[in-house]
Formats: structure tokens, C-alpha cells, sequence
């Protein structure tokens, strides 16, 4: 059985950080691409980083230069480190594991709140 299991949220004033920690069970780990998506109320999931490998790694561009996303292949963990964090950050944040080479073999976790408020 399939596990993704994030923690780390929470409240956290403008300018804070934060580091998610999402740790998965049930996969071979280093042959999934890891991944972290957010939604904020009433808009949709949206993509916030992912890692394939330390040299293939992207972002989007509202958190470029903020967040930081790695992976620790021995412990079945990917992060995502979040600095100076803006009440636009708020949102519930997911992660996702999804196969290099099969993309139907597709999970996530059940989430974890970030509030960014002052």
C-alpha cells in the first residue's frame, strides 16, 4: 500500500519559514519524480516544485528564490523549504509521487495546512 504522509504546516507570520517534510512508503522511491502542489481556497492545485534528481528541479515562479525542494532517496523523503513566506502562500499543500516511466502510477498524501498571517 501506497503511502505519501506530509507534515510540517502550520501558522506562520509574513517573512517566516517553514519546511515540509513528506515521507513515502510503498514505492521505490528513487524511480518516482517527487513533487509538491498547493491549494489555496476556491482556486485549483497548482504545481509548487518538483524534483526528479539535485540537477532536475523546477519551480514555479511565484516561489523561485523562496522555497527550496530536496530529496533524501535513503530515507524516502523529499522537503520543501520555505522562506520568507507571504500570506499568498497560504494554502494546503500536497505531495506527489509520480513514476518516471509509467505516469498512471500517480499518488499523494492527504495534505498539510500552511497559513501565512500576521
Amino acid at each position: 500500500q501506497v503511502q505519501l504522509v506530509e507534515s510540517g504546516g502550520g501558522l506562520v507570520q509574513p517573512g517566516g519559514s517553514l519546511r515540509l517534510s513528506c515521507a513515502a512508503s510503498g514505492i521505490i522511491f528513487n524511480i518516482y519524480a517527487m513533487g509538491w502542489y498547493r491549494q489555496a481556497p476556491g482556486k485549483e492545485r497548482e504545481l509548487v516544485a518538483t524534483i526528479n534528481s539535485p540537477t532536475n528541479i523546477n519551480y514555479v515562479d511565484s516561489v523561485k528564490g523562496r522555497f527550496t525542494i530536496s530529496r533524501d532517496n535513503a530515507k524516502n523523503t523529499v522537503y520543501l523549504q520555505m522562506n520568507s513566506l507571504k500570506p499568498e502562500d497560504t494554502a494546503v499543500y500536497y505531495c506527489n509521487a509520480r513514476h518516471y516511466f509509467r505516469s498512471s502510477y500517480n499518488y499523494w498524501g492527504q495534505g498539510t495546512q500552511v497559513t501565512v498571517s500576521s
